[in-house]
């Protein structure tokens, strides 16, 4: 396993990074050019990291942009995508499920915070939820997953920065909602964890706030098996995650271009 601290920081310039990530979005005019430039950039930020090749997961956030879309970026090669909104999400599940649609294997990954009035919806039509912060949701999700289909894959949200308008799990919180999940809802499987920390421009602040999550990862993944997910690091920060040991990162804007969604 590499070491982290051997990484070299001096390797990674941020300004270049937001540089290199912004052309893809400007530059490449098709998702697939996108899809493809970013799937090389995310290698060549593994390399940097000390990582294993292909052991960073690139989760497509496909919210406000359509079916079309979607498709195009599936034809490229993504299967993992993921949305905010359920009822917008529903939509596109439905388009691109009905028989004989060429997208058979979407793996459908919800990411944004969870309304109590949306977890049976969540809970049917979903594979993952990376977003779960408390008990009553937890448990909402358990009692409503339909027992003719696999566990849901789930990611327990951490608030990192102690911020009063994100969601997340204070970090000292974490492990006892884990436990609580493992021993009374079999209906979940506990896969990992997800952040969105504060916005930094500064790479070794985003290190320092990604570090603990790694830390506490690490420790719980010893006592819950099918844990093996780390959900963090979005389009300007995720160098900082692959080299704090993500697993999985969350783009959009450089896979889709701009949101469609009217202002």
């Amino acid at each position: 396993m590499h070491d982290r601290r051997k990484q070299k920081s001096r390797i990674y310039n941020p300004t270049q990074m937001l540089a290199r990530h912004a052309s893809i979005a400007v530059m490449s005019d098709t998702i697939k050019n996108r899809y493809q430039q970013l799937l090389d950039e995310l290698a060549r930020q593994e390399s940097i990291a000390g990582r294993l090749p292909g052991s960073v997961h690139l989760l497509a956030v496909s919210k406000t942009h359509g079916p079309e879309k979607i498709r195009e970026a599936w034809q490229a090669g993504a299967r993992q995508f993921g949305e905010n909104y359920v009822q917008e999400a529903l939509d596109k599940i439905s388009v691109l499920s009905e028989p004989g649609t060429d997208t058979p294997d979407i793996v459908w990954h919800f990411i944004g915070p969870i309304q109590s009035n949306k977890t049976r919806d969540i809970a049917e039509h979903f594979d993952w939820v990376h977003s779960v912060d408390r008990l009553k949701i937890a448990r909402r999700l358990n009692e409503q997953r339909p027992a003719d289909m696999p566990p849901l894959n789930i990611c327990v949200q951490v608030n990192l920065s102690h911020e009063d308008s994100k969601s997340g799990v204070d970090i000292n919180d974490v492990d006892a909602l884990c436990q609580q999940i493992a021993e009374q809802m079999p209906r979940l499987k506990i896969r990992g964890l997800m952040a969105i920390p504060a916005p930094s421009t500064e790479y070794e602040i985003q290190r320092q706030t990604f570090h603990p999550l790694k830390v506490l990862f690490d420790k719980l993944r010893v006592r819950y098996p099918d844990m093996d997910t780390l959900s963090m690091g979005m389009s300007d920060d995720y160098p900082a995650a692959i080299a704090e040991g993500a697993t999985m990162i969350r783009i959009g804007t450089a896979i889709f271009g701009h949101r469609e969604r009217p202002a």
